[in-house]
């Protein structure tokens, strides 16, 4: 029995980094070139440019294959993938060996129709803002200087901590009011409705901040649950809602007053930093200071005026009664002026009014000569000298065709030097056109 077990060939022992690779030759072989369809979720897009994200099976299998988009590939698209899409890709499987892992390096992506979690956030956004939940009008302005900040998230985010650390740095006279809630899963939506109910019933928030850090379509969709979207709509305090990154958009984000791209932002909108607030202080306390200076340095110079001149009235009388002598030489002065000048001005018009008469009337003289040449021009007199008659019946009508004419017609033709009486013998129409 042992020769038999020593005739068996030696078994293979692979390394890690060989085997991985024999996998990826595999699949390369095998998949090189294939066109998978799915649900997109978890899309980023790096500053590189390029783009990861997992696709999920369209019917609902709880299947995942993580995806890569290179730059190159990337700057091609004809859309913006969202999450919820559903797309087809066209690419290559590949193991990403430095971790062993399974992906999709894509070549190309088209739309193949929206997924069905992305399909009804589109119709509950499409029933909202049919019912004005989103309309502009109903949005109130955020309190420019709050004294209590209401934040609505989960105690165990980083949401939190991000809006606790800005406020913090930028506003610390600004009091902090948590209403816990978690802002995941099925529990999320009913929680969140209590918290913005207990701080409407609290009253002491000048403004809600409500937010959760990133996440896929279905960890974000608390947000986008209609008795949420509503709460958020009738609160009685304004809402900042800073929920997800930049990209993301939920229905809260469009029924709350302001809308925030990250919960930072959304603490950085709710309060203003507090060393602005010192430095716009000081700047309109040196203002007033300058406007204070200047009207007392203005007044104080009246005052000094007003002394001088009480003190020497003399002076005041004789002053008034040198300007009293100076404007009687100027009204001497200028009432020989006009004089004079109407004089030269009454002159220069007589002169303009006869040149002006002379060559009216030349003109006019000229347009009666060309008037007289067209009607002598126009006079029928001249016609008839050239040979031409004037043709009308008994009752005076004149004659202009052959087709008014009947053999036996009497007719009355005018020439140049008379009259004659004329009578038709015949009619010849002329057959030409």
């Amino acid at each position: 029995m042992g020769e038999g077990l020593r005739s068996l060939p030696p078994r293979q022992v692979w390394g890690v980094a060989a085997l991985v690779q024999a996998a990826a030759d595999a699949l390369a072989a095998r998949f090189s070139a294939c066109t998978v369809q799915g649900e997109l979720s978890a899309f980023l897009r790096a500053a590189s440019g390029h783009c990861y994200f997992t696709l999920k099976d369209a019917e609902g299998a709880p299947v995942l294959l993580k995806c890569a988009m290179f730059r190159r590939a990337a700057s091609l698209l004809d859309f913006v993938p969202q999450d919820g899409q559903r797309v087809e890709l066209r690419g290559r499987l590949a193991v990403y060996e430095p971790r062993g892992e399974l992906q999709f390096v894509v070549e190309a992506m088209r739309r193949a129709g929206d997924g069905p979690l992305y399909e009804r956030f589109l119709r509950l956004k499409a029933q909202l803002e049919a019912q004005g939940l989103f309309d502009p009008s109903r949005k109130r302005p955020i309190a420019a200087f709050p004294r209590t900040l209401g934040v609505i998230t989960s105690l165990g985010g980083a949401a939190l901590h991000d809006v606790l650390t800005t406020l913090a740095r930028r506003s610390p006279n600004v009091r902090v009011v948590v209403y816990p809630s978690p802002v995941q899963g099925s529990d999320a939506p009913p929680a969140l409705v209590q918290a913005l109910g207990a701080a409407a019933r609290h009253g002491v928030a000048d403004t809600l901040i409500l937010c959760r850090g990133g996440g896929s379509l279905e960890d974000l969709w608390a947000f986008n649950d209609e008795r949420v979207v509503r709460a958020v709509a009738a609160s009685p305090i304004p809402v900042i809602c800073g929920v997800g990154h930049e990209t993301d958009v939920s229905l809260a984000d469009l029924a709350a007053d302001l809308r925030a791209p990250t919960p930072t932002a959304a603490a950085e909108l709710a309060a203003p930093a507090r060393q602005a607030c010192l430095d716009m202080l000081d700047g309109l306390s040196q203002r007033l200071g300058r406007r204070i200076r200047l009207v007392l340095e203005r007044q104080q110079q009246r005052v000094d005026s007003a002394t001088l001149r009480l003190m020497r009235p003399a002076d005041a009388a004789r002053r008034q009664r040198q300007g009293l002598e100076l404007l009687a030489h100027r009204l001497a002065a200028a009432a020989h002026r006009p004089i004079t000048g109407q004089q030269a001005a009454l002159d220069r018009l007589a002169l303009r009014l006869s040149r002006s008469t002379a060559m009216r009337r030349q003109r006019a003289s000229q347009d009666l000569d060309t008037l007289a040449a067209r009607l002598h021009g126009l006079d029928p007199r001249r016609v008839l000298a050239r040979g031409y008659a004037w043709l009308a019946g008994p009752s005076g009508r004149v004659v202009q065709r052959v087709a008014q004419l009947e053999p036996g017609d009497e007719l009355r033709a005018t020439m140049a030097d008379g009259e004659a009486d004329l009578r038709v013998l015949g009619v010849r129409p002329d057959l030409l056109p």
